[in-house]
This record gives structure tokens, C-alpha cells and sequence, in this order.
């Protein structure tokens, strides 16, 4: 475990690396099985992909002009050496194999790229675009990060995902035969679950060894299903002091060596109806060190040593 209340990314990538490594986040173009009409087109209640992926309210430019902008931002702003393309916006592996190579392929072109990382559904992955993924192992650090959200099979049909928390499972083990580091998404304050129910899901993914994770607390963006349910009074978000107890507990479940990617929300305020406090992210964060820092507590302290 780290020096630190919780495992940071940016920790765990400067051990890796030895220097400040920066992400950087693009839309390479792909859709959503939620979205298309495959599944459904409504998508999740609580989605717009423009509240939280960058590349998807500016004109569409190429992967190549977006990984080329987003090294000079992580240079001048953050003093980043080295890098890792996000392949952010959607679903990262819902196209045929050549035109996902053609698309991953581009990273190749870059000498301070150090890693790659796919964000995804678990159920738009077999095992032929996991050989993909774990091809660019030899040469990159290499992530799939899975959109779970929750365990509770109840949520998923609320919350309009179209997945199971089965199909979870079969993703993580399909990943878990490679050289590829996992990364699930959970949304906590999601609709009609307890705090107990939230907690299950920190338990579930700590029996599974789950590499890293991405907390947000759910928020109600514009033009979203969750937005007319928060209108009709059917939907309540979280308070701040309510969300940074529940994901200090969070944390306290998951294993020491599992890295935290994310532990709140972006939100552009052009989008964000509620909860307000979304927009302050370092009041966030450092609410949640100070709970820890209270409690005497820190990652991993209830984490079940079977995990």
C-alpha cells in the first residue's frame, strides 16, 4: 500500500514509471449497443457522453490530432513526461476487429506514449478483441476499464444498462487470462440502493482482485431519464457529507494494492442540474482524506483477508 489514505493513480503510475505520467482522454469515434438500437436507444438514464468525455463537445478532430493536443496540454499544464491514451467516449470495443486495430493502431506513433486504455461495456468484449487488447501488452502498460456501475442486477434494469452483472463476471475473467489490468467503473447514490447495497459492491470487488476502480457519485446531467425523475420528486442525489461516508467505507473494503483511478465527478456546469457540490472536486477529495484521517482509517482496513 501506498505512503497515502488510498492507492492514487497518479502514485501508482509514478512507481511504475518514475516520473508524472498524464492521461489523455479521446473519442475515437466508436458507438454504444445502449444507444444505437441494438440494445436500446435510450441508453443509461443518467448518460450524455458530452458531461464527461471532453472530445465529444468539440468538433470532431482525428485520434491523431487529439493524442498529439492532449501531450502538449499534459506538458505545459502538468509537467507530464510520459502518457496513456484513453480511449474514453462510449464503447471502446463495439466495432470489428480491423477497424479497432486500425484505431488502437494510431498510439504506435507516438515514442512518449508508455500505455493504453480502453474503456468499455462487459458485455461488447470476447476473446478475440481481448487477444487484440493483450497484444499491445508486450510494448504497453494495457487497460480495459469496465463500465459496472453496480453488482445489483435490480439497479442495472433500472438504471436502462442492458447488462448483467454476470456479463461482468465473464469479462473479468476473460481479461484475467492476459496481461491486461482491469478497471471497473461504480456510480454510488444510484436509485432505490442502501448504503449496505452500495458497501456489497466494494466487498464483490474485492474477492475478485479487481486492479483499479473509478468512483463517481451519481449526478443528474441535462436532457437525461434521471433528470425527469429527479423533476418528479422520484430521484434524490446524495448530500456531499452523505456521498464522502459512503465512499470512505468504499475504500476501507477494497484492497490495499487495488489503484484508485477516480473518487468523485467531472461535470461541466453548462450540463450538471444536481447535486451542486459536483462542481468543487478538490472540496470533495479532500473531504474524503479528512474523513479517513478522522476515523484513523485508510484503503483496505476491513478488506476480508481471503481478498
Amino acid at each position: 500500500m501506498a505512503k497515502e489514505k488510498y492507492y492514487k493513480f497518479s502514485e501508482y503510475l509514478k512507481e511504475r514509471f518514475g516520473c508524472r505520467v498524464h492521461k489523455v482522454s479521446i473519442d475515437a469515434g466508436f458507438s454504444c449497443p445502449n444507444k444505437d438500437g441494438k440494445l436500446s436507444k435510450d441508453g443509461c438514464i443518467y448518460c450524455d457522453n458530452r458531461a464527461f468525455s471532453p472530445n465529444t463537445r468539440t468538433p470532431k478532430t482525428s485520434i491523431e490530432t487529439q493524442i498529439e493536443s492532449g501531450i502538449k496540454i499534459g506538458r505545459e499544464r502538468y509537467g507530464a513526461e510520459k502518457f496513456i491514451v484513453y480511449f474514453q467516449a462510449y464503447s471502446n470495443t463495439y466495432a470489428p476487429l480491423d477497424i479497432l486495430k486500425e484505431r488502437y493502431d494510431v498510439v504506435r506513433k507516438f515514442k512518449d506514449i508508455v500505455g493504453i486504455s480502453i474503456g468499455t461495456r462487459p458485455d461488447c468484449v470476447d476473446e478475440k478483441i481481448l487477444d487484440l487488447i493483450d497484444s499491445y501488452s508486450k510494448d504497453y502498460e494495457t487497460w480495459i476499464e469496465y463500465g459496472l456501475q453496480s453488482i445489483h442486477d435490480k439497479t442495472l434494469k433500472l438504471i436502462n444498462r442492458h447488462h448483467t452483472y454476470e456479463d461482468f463476471l465473464k469479462a473479468v475473467e476473460l481479461a484475467k487470462k492476459r496481461n491486461i489490468k482491469i478497471c471497473a467503473h461504480i456510480i454510488i447514490g444510484l436509485p432505490n440502493e442502501t448504503k449496505e447495497e452500495m458497501l456489497e459492491t466494494a466487498k464483490a470487488l474485492a474477492h475478485l482482485k479487481i486492479d483499479g476502480v473509478k468512483i463517481h457519485p451519481l449526478h443528474i446531467v441535462k436532457g437525461t431519464k434521471l433528470e425527469e425523475l429527479f423533476k418528479k420528486g422520484k430521484y434524490k442525489p446524495l448530500e456531499l457529507d452523505e456521498y464522502v461516508n459512503i465512499a470512505t467505507e468504499f475504500l476501507e473494503y477494497l484492497p490495499s494494492t487495488t489503484v484508485i483511478q477516480r473518487l468523485t465527478a467531472d461535470c461541466p456546469k453548462e450540463f450538471l442540474v444536481a447535486p451542486l457540490w459536483i462542481l468543487e472536486k478538490n472540496k470533495v477529495l479532500n473531504l474524503i482524506e479528512k474523513k479517513l484521517a478522522e476515523k484513523g482509517t485508510h484503503q483496505g482496513i476491513l478488506c476480508p483477508a481471503k481478498a
